[in-house]
Formats: structure tokens, sequence, C-alpha cells
């Protein structure tokens, strides 16, 4: 990687991937990433701080935009915001520092019908996803 941007990006694109679907063992049964992906249904070991940490998305034509209804200190912040398509796709990210507000906006390709990933990181209670159909 040529810079820490190119880095992350491809952080991102991977652990969505991984939230896509799940990896097949040796033995056949599926596993889910309940322990790096967290969302509303799956809080894993953050059950109860699900509204202040999934990210929240609304739809409008081919705006999608994000909020993480999260307070925002030194200590605790959300980081970043990423958009991902249901083929794995990267669209964009932004990423934020404590004292911004958690809100993005992203566009979709022209035409995109299908599911859609929207992460938030919180750089103390880990990765969240919320899946979206568009």
């Amino acid at each position: 990687m040529h810079n820490r941007r190119d880095f992350l990006k491809a952080a991102a694109v991977g652990v969505s991937v991984l939230a896509i679907g799940p990896v097949s063992q040796a033995a056949g049964a599926p596993t889910t990433y309940t322990n790096i992906i967290f969302t509303t249904d799956r809080p894993g070991k953050w059950s109860g701080k699900q509204a202040i940490h999934v990210p929240q998305v609304t739809i409008a034509g081919t705006q999608v935009a994000v909020v993480t209804n999260h307070p925002m200190s030194n200590d605790h912040f959300i980081v970043r915001h990423t958009l991902v398509l249901g083929d794995g796709t990267y669209v964009d990210a932004k990423t934020f520092t404590p004292v911004d507000k958690p809100e993005s906006s992203f566009e979709l390709p022209a035409g995109y019908k299908g599911k859609i990933f929207v992460t938030s990181f919180c750089n103390l209670h880990d990765f969240w996803m919320n899946e979206v159909e568009v």
C-alpha cells in the first residue's frame, strides 16, 4: 500500500465483504462474523449499545444519507462511515474527528438496485453494520 488512505480503503472493503455472507468451514457448517461485525440483531459483547452505534440509513433517489446517533468526544467517537454495494464493491467512505458530527452522504451508481452495507466504526465499540435494500 502506498499510503494510509489506500490501506484503510482496502481494509474497509475486506471487512465489508466478510459481512456479505458466511464462509464455509471445513466441516461444511457456515460461520458468521458475530465477534467482528456487530448489528442491531447481533450486538455481541456490546448488547445494549446498538442505538448509538448502528448507522441509520435514509435513501432518496441515488443519495444515501448516513447518521450514527453517537456522542462525539476526544475519548469516544465514530471514526468512519463506509458504503459497500451488495456485491462487495466499495463506493466511498467518510472519516470523522472527535469534533465532527457522524453524518455522511454517498451517491449510489445510477440505476443501482439491491443490497447495500453501511458501516460505522467506533473507536471503543468496534465495527457496526446496517444492511439495507435499495
